[in-house]
């Protein structure tokens, strides 16, 4: 989720539009003002650099958690919280996940990140790679499969701090998750953010039996 601190991963939201230069396809690239005869070879340089130079996409490592009941399969979401995500329900959901950085073993921050939005470890088991999937904002996310079980009226989540109202000059403290719960895969498709969607799918294409435990 994300509260400002690497590790944070709220959901996507795709960055608002700005006036920058143009890349065409091939090698031709179109700058934001032409070159002139006194434009130096390093300022060449360095607008080529600025236009072709793309930083490298952030990433973000969770759990998939779900459990067998005799009405079929359910797995475990997580609400967002804050005041941005207060009222937002159908199509807000997320599972716990987190950002990670470069030499970072993504499989442990998936761990880490659901101890902290949730309060308890995640549950034992074997861990199956559902893959990557890239979102709204442009956020590679990676997710493993567990079957699992958890109280989650016992869930506590770690909190983070931002202004709000915007521009008030007042910082307030929320819960990175509000509130968790079990779903039918069918609910989930509803509640989820519509990119994790396709992790149900290929859940479901990874063996996760609709059938309940014995």
């Amino acid at each position: 989720m994300f509260s400002g601190r690497v590790g944070a991963d709220h959901p996507d939201v795709p960055s608002s539009s700005h006036h920058s230069p143009t890349v065409r396809s091939g090698s031709q690239v179109s700058l934001s003002q032409p070159f002139t005869s006194a434009a130096t070879s390093s300022t060449v340089l360095m607008r080529f650099i600025l236009v072709t130079i793309r930083p490298m996409p952030k990433r973000s490592a969770g759990l998939l958690v779900h459990r067998r009941r005799p009405g079929g399969l359910e797995v475990l979401l997580v609400h967002p919280g804050g005041p941005i995500w207060a009222s937002k329900d159908d199509g807000a959901w997320t599972v716990p996940k987190g950002e990670y950085l470069p030499g970072e073993d993504p499989a442990s921050v998936a761990d880490r990140e659901f101890a902290e939005e949730l309060g308890v470890g995640a549950p034992a088991g074997e861990r199956r790679d559902l893959g990557e999937l890239r979102q709204a904002g442009g956020k590679l996310t990676r997710l493993w499969a567990l079957e699992g079980d958890l109280d989650v009226s016992m869930a506590t989540s770690n909190t983070f701090e931002m202004e709000w109202p915007p521009r008030s000059g007042r910082r307030g403290v929320f819960p990175e998750v509000d509130r968790a719960g079990w779903y039918s895969v069918e609910e989930a498709r509803r509640k989820l953010l519509a990119s994790l969607v396709p992790f149900l799918d290929r859940l479901l294409s990874d063996g996760a039996t609709t059938e309940a435990a014995p």
